[in-house]
């Protein structure tokens, strides 16, 4: 007898329809076609054992089983639950009636438990779009795959609860979410906050300018200074999400199998800060079987690069691609998929290897050569790249010992919504732009062109610093999320200046002159 089941391979962050025909008929042989890998020849080992131990029956017959389209190469355990439910099917062990509207997903254990799964989210959309009524997953996966509207998704524990839905036995009941209220109820929840942060108003206020503009960022400051401190309450003053970016989000960290059981929807901004021993593949992604990295994990959030200079030259330079293009495409010989990585970069340094370089009490020790191959670690290319670099000092005692509190992360991030919200109405016709920071050299001179007075001023700083042209469009950007958060329709000379401001590395005190 010849049936078809259906499941998913996932490439990147989306699934493809995986057909799978199973036929028993007369003879004695197994034979699994259609591209598989060495994890899914061995599902009949898992399969046999998982019936037995349920009481059913593995046919003692010939069983040939095709995954079609045969090109795509079908790899994990997951494929185990349509595997099997095709080989009950075909030898009569189970109803055919519902498989045409149903696509199933899971690894089956020895004894018929259901194994979690990666991509639940991109399997459910995939789903839904090719019109499929029912989705079977395992348990700790329904919930993510339940906030797609339009399918009834079943999560199952066992062998013997599909064995039962196929046999109309089911008492299951399609899992529900409460999207609207799952996402407002975590999205604005934080442990950080910026009220816990005395003083450093000018850095809060470069922070609150790269949070509205979506700008990348630099800290530069000696040790205890407090940038790794600010740097992780930067989420909390970013906007929130909205669902498709939720949902985008999500489906990344499903597919690389970072997304907790039973955990339905990422609500916040991610936020990543990989140690400084990161390889590169780790950082942009790749491998034998391609998975997301480090940029792709933190779309849509930040990005946090602490002691920048630590980490591995090559590291930061495969970043300098996807900070331009905002995704990454990575190509091997047998696949090619392209993860988003729509992220802000936040980087944290001291000023030279002993850290107090420019110290306002403590003196450096380094010379002028041991700074300049120090900051020689990061490249030019890199850091014209980054929109702002601040310079941090330390605290007073005064302010430290200071009662008061500080002003909240509440209050700072209605600030930056009503600054997104001005460039969402001003990008709405421009597809793929949604901040400043996003915009082309076209969009600069038509939306961030600033008048004579900031037109002079910005010659002059661009020939005193030696700007690149890349800075110069890097400090128009800045400069229009200024007047922005100004409510200012125009570029004025106040704000470029304040945006040139956020150029420290570029002024040459910092090589010892």
């Amino acid at each position: 007898m010849l049936v078809k089941v259906f499941g998913a391979a996932v490439q990147g962050i989306h699934a493809t329809l995986i057909t799978i025909e199973v036929n028993v008929s007369r003879g004695i042989r197994f034979l699994l076609v259609g591209l598989p890998d060495a994890s899914v020849k061995e599902s009949h080992e898992r399969i046999v054992s998982a019936l037995e131990v349920n009481g059913l029956r593995f046919p003692r017959q010939q069983v040939v089983i095709n995954m079609s389209p045969a090109d795509i190469r079908k790899e994990g355990s997951a494929y185990d639950l349509p595997l099997a439910v095709g080989v009950l099917a075909a030898s009569g062990a189970i109803s055919t009636n519902r498989l045409a509207d149903s696509l199933m997903m899971g690894e089956l254990s020895l004894d018929g438990n259901i194994l979690p799964l990666k991509g639940a989210l991109s399997i459910a959309v995939m789903a839904k779009e090719q019109g499929y009524s029912n989705l079977i997953l395992p348990a700790s996966n329904a919930r993510e795959a339940a906030v797609v509207e339009g399918i009834s998704v079943y999560g199952v524990e066992n062998i013997l609860q599909v064995v039962s839905f196929f046999s109309d036995e089911s008492s299951m009941q399609p899992v529900k979410v409460d999207l609207e209220h799952l996402f407002l109820e975590e999205r604005l929840s934080f442990e950080y906050d910026f009220s816990d942060v005395k003083g450093q108003e000018s850095v809060k206020r470069a922070l609150e300018v790269a949070a509205t503009g979506g700008h990348n960022l630099i800290m530069i400051g000696p040790p205890g200074s407090g940038k790794s401190m600010m740097a992780r309450r930067l989420p909390s003053i970013l906007p929130p999400f909205v669902l498709e970016e939720a949902l985008e989000t999500t489906k990344i960290h499903s597919v690389a199998g970072k997304m907790g059981q039973h955990l339905a929807l990422m609500a916040r901004r991610p936020f990543r800060s990989p140690h400084h021993t990161i390889s590169d593949v780790a950082m942009v992604g790749g491998g034998s079987w391609p998975q997301p990295g480090e940029i792709s994990l933190a779309h849509n959030g930040v990005l946090f690069l602490d002691e920048l200079p630590e980490f591995n030259r090559n590291v930061l330079e495969v970043m300098r691609q996807p900070l331009e293009d905002r995704n990454i495409i990575i190509s091997r010989a047998r696949s090619c998929v392209e993860y988003p990585a729509n992220f802000m970069l936040v980087a944290a340094m001291n000023p030279c290897p002993c850290g107090y370089h420019n110290h306002p009490e403590k003196e450096c020790v380094c010379n002028p050569g041991t700074i300049q191959r120090y900051l020689n670690r990061i490249s030019g290319p890199l850091l014209d790249r980054i929109d702002m670099q601040i310079e941090i000092v330390p605290v007073p005692f005064e302010k430290m010992a200071a009662t008061g509190e500080a002003e909240k992360s509440e209050t700072i991030r209605q600030r930056v919504i009503r600054g997104r919200e001005i460039q969402r109405e001003r990008f709405k016709n421009i597809s793929g732009v949604y901040c400043n920071a996003q915009m082309s050299n076209k969009m600069l001179h038509r939306y961030a062109q600033p008048d004579e007075t900031g037109l002079r001023l910005l010659k002059v700083a661009m020939e005193q610093l030696s700007l690149s042209a890349r800075a110069y469009s890097r400090i128009l950007k800045v400069a229009r999320t200024i007047a922005d958060l100004a409510g200012s329709e125009s570029v004025r000379s106040g704000h470029l200046a304040e945006a040139i401001s956020y150029r420290s590395l570029d002024r040459g005190s910092w090589v010892g002159y």
